[in-house]
């Protein structure tokens, strides 16, 4: 069974960075799509980013002009720039990636933003 390992959160200050990073534990030969999600204590999760391939992403109005998704064919990872982070991006980032019509998500990696 596909995993999604997810990787890179932590405890930051406002304005500052992180790189998030998930790839599964075996190889997916077919990959359509890869994403980000989060939750905030007490919300719905919500869309961050989507990326199907360089030149085909869409971020949240939220995190337009702060957030790069990006992907890296060869090792089956995406990944997320994080800049200019704020207190109100606090929350479990999830990723996943559709695979031949099946939706696969990571267990979910904690950022904390301190203002």
């Amino acid at each position: 069974q596909v995993q999604l390992v997810e990787s890179g959160g932590g405890l930051v200050q406002t304005g500052d960075s992180l790189r998030l990073s998930c790839a599964p534990s075996t190889n997916i030969k077919s990959i359509n799509l890869m994403g980000w999600y989060r939750q905030a204590p007490g919300k719905q999760r919500e869309f961050v980013a989507v990326i199907v391939s360089d030149s085909n992403t869409n971020y949240a109005d939220s995190v337009k002009g702060r957030f790069t998704i990006s992907r890296d064919n060869a090792k089956n990872t995406v990944y997320l720039q994080m800049n200019s982070l704020k207190p109100e991006d606090t929350g479990v980032y999830y990723c996943n990636v559709l695979s031949d019509r099946v939706l696969y998500w990571g267990q979910g990696t904690q950022v904390t933003v301190s203002s």
